[in-house]
C-alpha cells in the first residue's frame, strides 16, 4: 500500500464522530418532523444511511439518543446567551434581549421541535420529564440571574420570589410558542418579542417605580397639551 494511500485514510475515531454528528443531525430532524412517539431508529438511520445497529452503539434507547438532541439543542442557546449577555448593558435590555432570544430559538429551528420541547418537558413517564426539567432549569438560569441582579439594583420588584417572576415572564411566552405550534404559522418575532418584553417589564419594575412613571407621564402629557394650547392661542 502506497504512503499516499495510507495519507488518505481517515482514523477510526474520526470517522466514529463523524457518524455520531450525522446520527444526531438526522434525529433532530425526525424528532421535529414526526415527533418522540412517532419516530423510529429505523427511519433516523436510514437518513444517515447505516444500520439501527450502529445507532445502538452510541445510544442504548430512542430516548437517550432524545435527550442527546434536545441537551444539545439547550447547550447551542446557553453557549450564545453566555457570549452575548455580558455585552449588554441594563436590566431592561438584557431581559429583552433574552425574550427576543427565547422566542427566536424556539421558532428557527421549526416548531416541531418547539412542540416537542414543550410536550415532553411536562412527560414524567421513565424520569424523562425530570431530564427535560434540568435542562430547563440550565436554560433560564441567566434569566433567573438578571432578574436576581434587577432586585439588587432595584430596577426589578424585590417583594415576590424569584421563581414566581421566572414563570409570570416564561409563562406567556409559552402560550405564544403553543399557538404557533397549533396554527403552523409564522411568528413575527421582532414584533411579538418588542410587546411582550413591554408588557412583562411592566410586573417587573417595583410599584414604586410604576407610579413615578405614571407621574411622570401625567406631566409630560399635561405640559404638551399646555404647549399646544399656548400655540393656538398666538
Amino acid at each position: 500500500m502506497t504512503a499516499s494511500a495510507i495519507s488518505r485514510r481517515v482514523p477510526v475515531q474520526a470517522r466514529s464522530e463523524q457518524r455520531l454528528k450525522a446520527i444526531l443531525e438526522a434525529a433532530r430532524l425526525v424528532f421535529s418532523e414526526v415527533g418522540y412517539a412517532s419516530a423510529t431508529m429505523t427511519e433516523i438511520a436510514g437518513r444517515v444511511g447505516v444500520s439501527e445497529a450502529t445507532i445502538f452503539t452510541y445510544f442504548a434507547s430512542k430516548r437517550d439518543l432524545c435527550v442527546r438532541v434536545l441537551g444539545n439543542w439547550y447547550d447551542e442557546i446557553i453557549t450564545q446567551v453566555e457570549n452575548e449577555l455580558p455585552l449588554i448593558a441594563g436590566t431592561r435590555n438584557k431581559f429583552a434581549y433574552l425574550v427576543r432570544t427565547h422566542l427566536y430559538r424556539l421558532t428557527v429551528d421549526g416548531t416541531g421541535l418547539c412542540a416537542l420541547i414543550l410536550s415532553e418537558g411536562r412527560e414524567k413517564d421513565d424520569k424523562f420529564g425530570d431530564v427535560i426539567v434540568e435542562l430547563q432549569r440550565r436554560y433560564t438560569a441567566p434569566m433567573m440571574n438578571v432578574l436576581a441582579e434587577g432586585v439588587a439594583s432595584g430596577d426589578v420588584r424585590g417583594d415576590m420570589p424569584l421563581g414566581l417572576l421566572r414563570s409570570a415572564v416564561y409563562g406567556p411566552m409559552e402560550h405564544v410558542l403553543w399557538d404557533a405550534v397549533r396554527k403552523q404559522k409564522a411568528v413575527d418575532i421582532e414584533a411579538t418579542a418588542a410587546s411582550l418584553s413591554d408588557l412583562l417589564w411592566q410586573g417587573l419594575v417595583p410599584p414604586d417605580a410604576q407610579e413615578a412613571a405614571l407621574r411622570q407621564l401625567r406631566s409630560d402629557v399635561i405640559g404638551a397639551v399646555k404647549r399646544f394650547e399656548a400655540a393656538g392661542s398666538k
